[in-house]
C-alpha cells in the first residue's frame, strides 16, 4: 500500500552524502549551541544512515562545533536568565537533551546562589500580587506550586516565603 503524500507538500529530498550533511549540520550548529542529541535528530531527519550521522557527528566535535558542556551551560545559563526556570527544571530540560549527568551537575553549579534566590523572591513577589487568594494556607500553596512549576526546589521556597511573608 502506497504513503499518501498531500499535493501541496513536496517530497523531502534525502541527503545520504556526508559532506553535503557535515555542512548543513555545520550551519545547524553555528548560530546556536546543539546537543549532540539534538544534531543527531536532525541528521535522522536528512534521511542520513547511522553510520554516516555518527561519521559527520565526530566531525563536528573535532572541528569544536559540537561541544556538550559548553551547550550544557550554554543552556542552563540561557533558561535561567532568559525564562526564569529553576534547577529542577533546567535539569529535567538537559535530560530531554540527553546530556551526560556529569555535564548537567557541572551546569549547574555553574548557576550563581545569589542570584538564584534574588531570581526565585522575584518570581515569588511577582507572583504575589497576582494571587487574589484570601485565605493565608491557599494563598501560601499557591505561590508555592507556581515556584515549583518553574523548577525552583521546595525548601528553597519555603525558606523564600517565610523571610519575605508573601
Amino acid at each position: 500500500m502506497a504513503k499518501f503524500v498531500p499535493m501541496d507538500e513536496p517530497k523531502k529530498k534525502r541527503i545520504t552524502d556526508v559532506k553535503t550533511a557535515l555542512a548543513k549540520a555545520e550551519h545547524f550548529c553555528a548560530y546556536q549551541e546543539r546537543s549532540q542529541q539534538e544534531v543527531r535528530d536532525k541528521l535522522y531527519d536528512m534521511g542520513m544512515y547511522p553510520t554516516g550521522v555518527e561519521q559527520v557527528i565526530g566531525e563536528l566535535i573535532a572541528n569544536n562545533f559540537l561541544n556538550e558542556e559548553r551547550f550544557a551551560n550554554a543552556y542552563a545559563q540561557g533558561k535561567f536568565r532568559m525564562k526564569g526556570w529553576g534547577r529542577i527544571k533546567i535539569k529535567q530540560g538537559l535530560k530531554l537533551k540527553r546530556v551526560p549527568d556529569k555535564l548537567i551537575s557541572k551546569a549547574l553549579r555553574a548557576i550563581d546562589g545569589d542570584e538564584y534566590l534574588r531570581l526565585l523572591t522575584n518570581v515569588l513577589t511577582k507572583k504575589a500580587t497576582q494571587v487574589t487568594e484570601k485565605d493565608p494556607y491557599k494563598r501560601r500553596y499557591k505561590l508555592m506550586q507556581y515556584a515549583m512549576c518553574r523548577g525552583f526546589e521546595n525548601d528553597l521556597i519555603n525558606d523564600v516565603l517565610k523571610a519575605s511573608e508573601l
